[in-house]
């Protein structure tokens, strides 16, 4: 999947356990790990904005997009196809 959650990451360099922004944020621990995990196909704007708040970060800082090979060909002929 081209969408990566570096949940993981943030929470380790802001020194804070999955189950205290769990309950920081009103969220099941199991629900804070399938995030973790990135085995969620959405995520609520207002969840997300939750956990910048409490991570104090970004969410640029927490998902990040990482196009797979084939979308990366598929983008490069759609684009010579629009400046051709």
């Amino acid at each position: 999947m081209p969408i990566i959650v570096n949940l993981d990451v943030m929470l380790a360099r802001r020194k804070i356990r999955s189950r205290e922004l769990a309950a920081r944020i009103e969220l099941t621990e199991a629900n804070v790990s399938l995030l973790k995990s990135g085995k969620v196909r959405g995520i609520r704007f207002d969840t997300l904005e939750r956990i910048c708040a409490v991570l104090d970060c970004q969410p640029g800082d927490i998902l990040e997009y990482v196009p797979d090979s084939a979308d990366d060909a598929q983008g490069a002929r759609a684009a010579g196809r629009k400046s051709a």
